[in-house]
């Protein structure tokens, strides 16, 4: 049986694009987006601290079109860094703890990290943090992708806080670490 000339020029067509289409189809689509591409940090900065412990802050968005979730961070200025948020005891006292389920970002959305509320918490520090010096930090997504950024290292006079430490690391038996930057600046992003 012959096949008419239009008809195989037809099936042809039929038959390739489902290949053409996703040929075109580029790495820009939704679904290949990692959460590392679509989100952004500013005004990002650091506790100046000369041992022990600091905490990092800034504000995170997320351009994507998902919630995207930071599940750790690290920077070679401390041993551990732990994801932080501040809670209010029933005696009224604020606590700081690690963050279960890590940081969320919505979708479209930000997310402070700030004095007083969540915050990434440097642990053991490898050495004085001086003030003017710059400290990288990489975020952990839960996608598997992550984002390094820098951040200043400012002055800064915080509150005193108990911190509940966690026993998954070793030596993370500190006590209430003082002046770490848990308060509110009372001019914020000036460094003081």
């Amino acid at each position: 049986m012959r096949i008419p000339h239009r008809r195989l020029a037809g099936l042809a067509a039929v038959a390739f694009a489902p290949l053409l289409l996703s040929a075109c189809s580029g790495d820009d689509s939704p679904a290949d987006t990692t959460a590392a591409e679509v989100v952004t940090i500013q005004d990002q900065w650091i506790k100046a601290a000369d041992s022990g412990m600091s905490a990092a802050f800034g504000v995170l968005t997320n351009s994507g079109a998902s919630e995207v979730t930071i599940v750790s961070a690290e920077s070679p200025a401390s041993a551990w860094v732990e994801l932080h948020e501040v809670v209010v005891d029933p005696g009224g006292a604020t606590t700081m703890r690690e963050k279960d389920g890590g940081f969320v970002l919505p979708a479209g959305g930000t997310l402070t990290l700030a004095p007083g509320g969540e915050h990434l918490m440097f642990m053991d520090l490898a050495g004085p943090l001086r003030t003017g010096s710059e400290v990288p930090v990489t975020l952990s997504f839960g996608d598997g992708s992550s984002t390094t950024f820098t951040a200043q290292v400012r002055d800064f006079a915080g509150n005193q806080e108990n911190y509940v430490p966690d026993s998954g690391h070793a030596g993370a038996d500190h006590p209430g670490h003082g002046d770490t930057g848990h308060s509110v600046p009372a001019t914020p992003g000036d460094g003081a």
